[in-house]
């Protein structure tokens, strides 16, 4: 696989030259600056590609490889007539991508939220620190903190009662910190949401559910994946994380049986997929070597990484060390070298999968250091490392045989 990295861009505490020695030939990036739905100029593209080739000339080669994300407005997943006009900026913006050679784009669909954890600081037994999810702190929020109306329907009766307790032990702090993180924004951005107008958003979705953002989904990938396709990029959607409905919202992209509804949708090759072992690893009934055996041929793009599920009924999870969490990476990454093998065989242009490692520790160095949450420079460096290893040895025997 091609080794990546994601960088935020210059105001990112991992610099360039942190991914260039880790031994990465390949950037994943975006333009965070540029407001959601506005188009992304030739301009704008070829200055971040100067910044990430910067130094090519001295050091190991970097390219711009991946985009992630471009992001998709919020108007399209609610499907208002407004719609068109970001959809059009969405196609031109993938016409000037292609045109200053950047041929793999990442994009989800979650609604309002993106990925959401409870916190970002949950600390193992060696002393460095993760991201986890805890449904009883979730629930709180939602029921206590953002009084949702109508959530306490969303929650059973013990959690509903487990979560009141907790509430009335925390103080303004631990409440604030809570509320903080639950709110936190898109990795790269600035700014979190407000929980003063937090519900106008939600209320926004009231009459979308599951059919209706299924429907705009497809609507949407009818109109961007055939203009993808003919310029040359592979679009590829990031699976909902956590891998199910949040505050009432529904999200549409959790299981197989999602994708493969979303790559039927619009048979082309370049409406394919971002195989994230870690939000698709979350449930138990997500078979990803089956997944990567089955949809190979529409995987673009790959994050590496695994979560440990603190109960059976998998409602509260942690990042685990990469190579002993419920993700059997073995099994995982000797699919995807089985699927590269395929690709050459079948002489594809694109037979290597950019790969990057996702959500690493907060150790070492990085604890005193204010980094996004799960991308600090050392915690990333030790998955590459130990997914450097393990594809190494995968890929020998393989030559071997």
């Amino acid at each position: 696989m091609i080794q990546t990295m994601r960088w935020f861009g210059p105001n990112d505490p991992v610099s360039l030259m942190d991914i260039r020695q880790a031994g990465c030939s390949g950037v994943v990036s975006a333009l965070h600056q540029i407001p959601v739905g506005a188009l992304w100029t030739i301009e704008e593209i070829e200055a971040r590609k100067l910044l990430i080739e910067a130094g090519n000339e001295r050091f190991n080669t970097l390219k711009w490889l991946v985009v992630e994300s471009l992001p998709v407005h919020e108007d399209i997943k609610k499907g208002l007539p407004s719609r068109d006009i970001y959809i059009e900026n969405y196609k031109q913006s993938l016409k000037n991508l292609a045109a200053c050679g950047i041929k793999t784009v990442c994009y989800n669909f979650m609604p309002v939220l993106d990925w959401s954890r409870t916190a970002l600081d949950y600390t193992f037994p060696e002393g460095h620190k993760t991201l986890r999810f805890v449904w009883e702190d979730f629930a709180l929020f939602d029921m206590y903190i953002l009084k949702r109306p109508g959530a306490n329907d969303y929650y059973d009766p013990e959690i509903q009662r487990s979560a009141l307790e907790k509430l009335q032990s925390m103080s303004p702090e631990q409440i604030g910190v809570l509320t903080n993180t639950v709110l936190l924004g898109l990795p790269g951005s600035e700014e979190a949401f407000e929980l003063t107008n937090f519900q106008n958003l939600l209320n926004a979705y009231a009459q979308i559910g599951d059919k209706e953002l299924r429907e705009n989904l497809y609507y949407f990938i009818r109109q961007v994946a055939p203009v993808a396709h003919e310029v040359g990029i592979n679009l590829c959607i990031h699976p909902d994380d956590p891998p199910k409905s949040l505050l009432g919202l529904p999200r549409v992209v959790s299981t197989e049986s999602d994708l493969n509804q979303l790559l039927d949708a619009c048979d082309v090759r370049a409406n394919g997929v971002t195989f994230c072992t870690g939000s698709l690893g979350v449930r138990a009934d997500n078979d990803l070597p089956g997944i990567i055996e089955r949809l190979g041929d529409r995987i673009h793009f790959v994050h590496l990484r695994t979560t440990r599920r603190e109960s059976e009924d998998q409602r509260n999870f942690h990042e685990a060390p990469h190579l002993d969490g419920d993700v059997d990476m073995y099994e995982v990454i000797k699919a995807l070298v089985k699927e590269e093998h395929r690709r050459a065989a079948a002489h594809y242009p694109d037979h290597a999968l950019p790969m990057r490692p996702d959500h690493g520790f907060q150790m070492l160095d990085d604890l005193n250091k204010k980094t996004y949450p799960g991308y600090s420079a050392i915690g990333r460096l030790k998955a590459l490392a130990e997914i450097r290893g393990l594809e190494m040895s995968i890929s020998r025997s393989f030559n071997e045989l």
